[in-house]
C-alpha cells in the first residue's frame, strides 16, 4: 500500500471547470521513498502539495479526485482532523523560513508549540525532545539556538529549525516546497544531506517540490514532472535524466545552466566602467561608553569592470557579497576604501553630490515583486528614475514602452500593475527599469534565483543579449555556480569578508587553486550531470 497517494486530482479557481490549475494529476508515494515533483512556475506543484496539507486558499477547491494518506481520504476529513493529521502523519517545509516563522517568539518555543498541540508531553519534556531534535539537524550551540530569535539565525540555520518543527512529531510523510532555492551550494548540499539522513534513519517518505533539475539528481528516486497542472511524465530518476519522454522533459534539462564555464569572450573595450580598491565595510565596534564586537563583512576587496563584460561574485551567505554590491550602490556607506564609477570616486561623496552619479550604476534585486509598487502602474515605475533626473513626461513614457520591447515584453504593458505578470515578468520589468537611466553598470543581486531554470535561462540570454547590444558591463552576484559559469567573464570568489580567488572564470571555475572556491565546485548540485547532452560528465569524457 502506497503511503500517499493521488487520484485524477483536479483544482479550480473558484471551483470553476473552466479555470482549471491542477488537471487530473496522479502520483503515488511508497514510505520512504523520495519523489520529486518538477515543473516551470504555475505548473501546479505547490498547489498539489497545499491540496494534500488541507492548505488550498478558499478561492481554490479539489472538484474532483482523492487523496490518501495509507487508506485514510483526505478530501472528506473534517478541518479539526486535518489539523491533527498535520506534523504527526505528514509536515511541510515552506521555501522561505522568514515568513513561515513567528518573528516575536524564539524559535526552540516554535518547536515546542507542535509538541504542545500533538502530544501530552510535560514542558520539561517538550523541552528536551525540541534540543534533542535541534541537534538532529545539526545545528550549532543548541542551548543558545534554542533562545534565538529567528532574525538572530542564518537562512540555512533558520530551514533547519523548519526542518526541526516538521520532523519533531516524526510524521510518515514529509513535503519540502523549494526548501533549498535560496540557498547558497554549502548550505543547499547540507540541507539535502539532512533530509536524506533524516528520511533513512526514520523511513519518512518525502515530496520534494523544486525546479531546480540539479538538485533532483542528487535526491530524487522517481520524478513527475508536471506542466500547466498536468503530468507529462513518472520515472526513476536516471531513466528521466537520460531518457526523457517528453519535449518539455527535455526542455527542462536542456535549461539547465551548465558548471562547465563557457568560452571566454575577447573584450571589445579596455574602458573600466567600476573600480573599487580596498575597499573595506566594518559594522560595530564604536560608541563612546564602550566598545562592542567589531563585524567585518568587507574586507581590502579590489575589483575591476571593464565595459561590455561580466563580472561574478560567488560565495556562501555571509561571505560579503550583497555587501560589497550594497556599498558599490551607496546603499550603504563604505568604512574604507575607493569606489571609482566612471572616473568619478563615489565612495565619500555626499548624498547631493553622489545624485547626478546614480544614473551610471543600477541594480536589479532578487526578488522584483518587492522592488517594484504593487499599486502603480508598471509604467510609472519605469520613468520614475528619468522624472527625477528632469526628464519630460512625454519621452520617459515613450522610453518605458522602448525598453518593455527590449527585454521581451508588449508596449501595451505600461498601464498593468506588477501582480498581473509572472516571476520572470516582473524581473525583466525590473531590468527595463534599471535600463532606463542609460547605465554604464548593472549590478544583479542574486537577480535569477528565484526563478524556474527555463525562465531563469530566458532571463540570462536577455542579459547577455542587452550587455551586447548596449555595452553594458554587469557585476552579478549569485551563489549559483552554474550560473556564474554561464554569464560571467570572470569570477571573485569570496569568504568571510575576504577575497579567495580572482580571475577569468575558465580558470576559477574550470582549475579552482583554492580549497574554498574547490568546495562550493563540489557541493553544486547536479555537478556530475551533463543535462543537455543527458548522461553523465564521466561518460562523456569516455
Amino acid at each position: 500500500m502506497s503511503l500517499l497517494r493521488i487520484e485524477n486530482l483536479r483544482i479550480a479557481l473558484n471551483g470553476d471547470p473552466q479555470a482549471e490549475v491542477v488537471k487530473g494529476l496522479d502520483l503515488a508515494i511508497e514510505p520512504g521513498q523520495t519523489m520529486c515533483l518538477v515543473g516551470e512556475s504555475g505548473s501546479g506543484k505547490s498547489l498539489t502539495a497545499l491540496a494534500t496539507m488541507g492548505l488550498l486558499p478558499n478561492v481554490l477547491q479539489v472538484t474532483d479526485g482523492s487523496i490518501r494518506i495509507k487508506d485514510e481520504e483526505l478530501l472528506r476529513a473534517s478541518r479539526s482532523r486535518m489539523r491533527s493529521l498535520r506534523a504527526t502523519a505528514m509536515s511541510m517545509i515552506f521555501q522561505e523560513p522568514m515568513t513561515a516563522l513567528n518573528p516575536v517568539a524564539r524559535v526552540g518555543q516554535q518547536i515546542e508549540e507542535v509538541l504542545e498541540f500533538h502530544s501530552d508531553f510535560s514542558a520539561a519534556q517538550r523541552k528536551s525532545r525540541a534540543m534533542d531534535m535541534m541537534e538532529a539537524v545539526h545545528l550549532p550551540d543548541v542551548e543558545k539556538m534554542y533562545r534565538s530569535f529567528p532574525h538572530q539565525l542564518s537562512g540555512g540555520q533558520r530551514q533547519r529549525i523548519m526542518i526541526a518543527m516538521a520532523l519533531v512529531m516524526r510524521p510518515q510523510l514529509l513535503i519540502a516546497d523549494e526548501p533549498t532555492t535560496a540557498l547558497d551550494v554549502t548550505t543547499q548540499a547540507q540541507i539535502l544531506k539532512l533530509i536524506q539522513e533524516l528520511r533513512e534513519e526514520q523511513g519518512t517518505a518525502v515530496l520534494f517540490i523544486t525546479h531546480d533539475m540539479g538538485v533532483v539528481s542528487e535526491i530524487a528516486d522517481d520524478v513527475t514532472v508536471l506542466k500547466l497542472g498536468e503530468v507529462m511524465e513518472t520515472q526513476p530518476v536516471e531513466s528521466l535524466l537520460r531518457h526523457p519522454k517528453t519535449d518539455y522533459s527535455r526542455d527542462l534539462l536542456a535549461s539547465v545552466p551548465s558548471q562547465v564555464p563557457r568560452p571566454a569572450r575577447d573584450p571589445s573595450s579596455d574602458q573600466i566602467v567600476l573600480e573599487t580598491r580596498d575597499l573595506c565595510k566594518t559594522y560595530g565596534g564604536g560608541g563612546l561608553l564602550k566598545r562592542g564586537r567589531e563585524v567585518k563583512a568587507a574586507q581590502d576587496v579590489s575589483i575591476s569592470l571593464i565595459k561590455g563584460r561580466t563580472l561574478g561574485i560567488v560565495g556562501e551567505s555571509g561571505s560579503g557579497k550583497s555587501t560589497v554590491a550594497r556599498c558599490i550602490m551607496r546603499l550603504i556607506d563604505p568604512s574604507s576604501g575607493e569606489i571609482v564609477v566612471g572616473g568619478t570616486d563615489i565612495a565619500t561623496l555626499s548624498q547631493r553630490a553622489l545624485k547626478p552619479e546614480r544614473r551610471k550604476i543600477q541594480i536589479v534585486f532578487q526578488d522584483p515583486m518587492r522592488s517594484l509598487n504593487p499599486r502603480i502602474e508598471i509604467g510609472q515605475s519605469i520613468i520614475e528614475g528619468p522624472l527625477n533626473f528632469g526628464g519630460s513626461r512625454e519621452a520617459a513614457m515613450k522610453r518605458a514602452r522602448e525598453l518593455l520591447e527590449l527585454v521581451g515584453l508588449p508596449a501595451s504593458a505600461v498601464n498593468r500593475f506588477p501582480h498581473q505578470f509572472s516571476g520572470g515578468q516582473r524581473q525583466r520589468i525590473a531590468i527595463a527599469r534599471a535600463l532606463a537611466m542609460d547605465p554604464d553598470v548593472l549590478v544583479a543581486d542574486e537577480a535569477v534565483s528565484a526563478l524556474d531554470v527555463s525562465v531563469q535561462a530566458q532571463v540570462l540570454d536577455l542579459l547577455s543579449e542587452l550587455q551586447e547590444r548596449l555595452g553594458l558591463g554587469i557585476l552579478f552576484i549569485t551563489h549559483d555556480l552554474g550560473v556564474a559559469a554561464q554569464i560571467c567573464d570572470d569570477v571573485l570568489v569570496m569568504q568571510h569578508g575576504r577575497v579567495v580567488e580572482y580571475g577569468p572564470a575558465g580558470e576559477v571555475l574550470g582549475n579552482p587553486k583554492q580549497d574554498y572556491t574547490k568546495a562550493l565546485i563540489k557541493a553544486a548540485p547536479g555537478r556530475h550531470w551533463d543535462f543537455a547532452n543527458f548522461r553523465p560528465f564521466a561518460e562523456a569524457a569516455e
